[in-house]
């Protein structure tokens, strides 16, 4: 079959005879398929590969992410029944039930029979690609419909709410199948917390999606313990105690993919408020240029990290990306040959072939003791969760003068702001100004979902109103979010970072020397070239990426 499909992609113009020549003979060498070595080459997409290889089998292949969907479809199957099989029902063909899979899925014999049992309806199988799939899966079925029934089962069993109870402890039990199908939701959602807070009539339920709180269906007084208990127990936290803040960690499996959720358990007048949050890996892989770097600030910052020594600070507030900042500021020195020690508090993601230090204050270990220790463990690369006091400020600026580089964050409300807070923390003036290579200020503002963005003229009197600053050289296009399936109908899906990078110059570090404002440094900055956070915001805007509502939300 490989054969034949490579001569599709020939005889469609996706690639050259020359092309498949050399991937062939690339092929044979290493004994790979010569489908992957195109792919891995950048010959051809992945998806092209997909589509070539169905049809050449006499399957169709559908677009899924933008394929319309018949809701009577839909309702032949459950979400569970959905996401057991990896299928999506389409429409009918006459009598036929068409469904979209991926490959493997449609040539399963087994799936196909299951299927035809339990919609008593012959299927025909429509292949798409495998993520795709799984994303348009969590679009159509969402878990409302049965956590309302699964309270339903919980409110009519009073053995239900039992967190005590036997059944409780089974993966069939309405209890945990509550808890369970609330996590998975939000994992699909890209969440990034989850609010489980009691109320004086029923227990709210809100998720954080890209920033912004989105009000889910409330749950029932009555089994406002049964959960709370439940999601205590999973956190390895004491349900007896009840009077106190805890803390606690726990692991969940969300298709296919490990996820960690850190806890914390709250005491309100109304019962114990729990918050997790969802820490997936993915977003401690990302690449700097993936963050919203524009070009020129990513010029900058990468000429601070690539040095080999001097402290390099991002600051902004709670929630602004800091620590995802830094992460893929690690990725992008972390190489075999340098040591790299991380103190943190606490570790939100592990990353292989870094060592990670957990501060544990109950234990002794504080920023300041664990820093002390890590330079006698011969690092290259330190990188401080935060700076949270002077003892852990002037350890770091030491090991910055002393030939380590030095990642952290600092909680200011931009980039010449860290010079100001520094000296506020009792660091010397001059210390301050050879140690700091770069300081960075950060906001992270909702994208546009591309799928449904639509242009719009903006009037030039509004603009006028914002003060927006039209970047040169760039012809601003305008946007403004619909909504559609592909971003739950809020207009924005993902987010993006805006910056302000600020490297140190000579300039700027007499300033630091005579404890000037932050306004001079600032204003000194700017001369030298620094785009500030809102102009940042703008060059986004003009660029379609975002709205102006967005950047005047985050960028005070």
């Amino acid at each position: 079959m490989s054969a034949s499909v490579a001569d599709v992609l020939v005889s469609e113009g996706l690639i050259s005879s020359d092309q498949l020549a050399a991937a062939e003979a690339s092929a044979s060498s290493i004994g790979e398929p010569v489908l992957n070595v195109l792919v891995k080459q950048g010959a051809v997409s992945k998806k092209d590969v997909v589509r070539c290889t169905v049809e050449a089998a006499g399957l169709d292949f559908v677009e899924i992410m933008d394929e319309p969907v018949d809701p009577e479809a839909t309702a032949l199957l459950t979400g569970d029944q959905a996401r057991k099989y990896g299928v999506i029902p389409l429409r009918f063909d006459k009598d036929v039930l068409v469904v979209a899979s991926d490959s493997q899925t449609a040539m399963n014999w087994q799936t196909r029979d299951d299927l035809q049992a339990i919609t008593r309806r012959p299927v025909r199988f429509a292949c798409a690609m495998k993520a795709e799939v799984q994303s348009r899966l969590n679009m159509l079925y969402r878990a409302e419909a049965e956590l309302g029934e699964l309270v339903r089962d919980m409110m009519e069993d009073e053995q239900a709410v039992d967190i005590l109870a036997p059944v409780a402890s089974t993966s069939d039990a309405p209890l945990v199948r509550y808890v369970n199908l609330l996590l998975n939701q939000a994992i699909s959602d890209n969440a990034s917390d989850i609010h489980v807070e009691p109320t004086e009539s029923n227990i709210r339920i809100r998720f954080r999606i890209d920033g912004v709180l989105k009000e889910m269906a409330p749950a029932p007084k009555e089994i406002q313990s049964a959960v709370i208990s439940r999601l205590k127990i999973m956190s390895d936290m004491d349900i007896a105690e009840r009077r106190i803040p805890q803390d606690g960690r726990l692991t969940v499996m969300s298709r296919e993919r490990k996820i960690d959720l850190r806890v914390s358990c709250l005491p309100t007048v109304w019962g114990e408020k729990i918050v997790m949050r969802i820490l997936d890996n993915t977003a401690a892989q990302m690449a700097l240029p993936d963050l919203g770097f524009s070009p020129e600030n990513l010029t900058k910052w990468r000429g601070a990290y690539e040095r080999p020594y001097g402290m390099l600070i991002v600051s902004g507030p709670t929630g602004s990306g800091k620590s995802t900042s830094l992460y893929a500021t690690l990725h992008a020195v972390a190489r075999p040959e340098v040591n790299i020690v991380t103190v943190e508090d606490p570790v939100e993601y592990r990353i292989p072939g870094i060592n990670q230090i957990q501060v544990n204050a109950k234990a002794g270990l504080t920023f300041a003791s664990a820093l002390r220790s890590i330079l006698r463990a011969d690092p290259d690369i330190i990188l401080i969760g935060e700076i949270r006091d002077h003892e852990t400020a002037q350890i770091a600026i030491e090991s910055a003068l002393t030939g380590h580089l030095v990642l952290t964050t600092l909680h200011t409300n931009d980039a010449p702001s860290v010079i100001t807070r520094l000296t506020e923390m009792e660091i010397e003036p001059f210390l301050v100004a050879s140690a700091l290579e770069c300081a960075t200020g950060q906001r992270l503002a909702r994208r546009l979902c591309t799928k449904c963005k639509r242009a719009v003229e903006i009037p030039a009197a509004d603009l006028a109103a914002v003060q927006f600053e039209t970047p040169a050289g760039i012809t601003p296009t305008f946007f403004e979010p619909v909504g559609c399936s592909s971003c739950a109908d809020t207009g924005y899906r993902g987010r993006l970072a805006m910056h302000e990078v600020m490297p140190m110059t000579e300039s700027l570090g007499k300033l630091a020397v005579r404890n000037a404002s932050s306004e001079e440094v600032r204003r000194t900055a700017i001369s030298q070239g620094m785009r500030t956070l809102r102009q940042d915001g703008w060059l986004k805007v003009a660029q379609g990426q975002t709205t102006i509502g967005e950047v005047l939300r985050v960028i005070a």
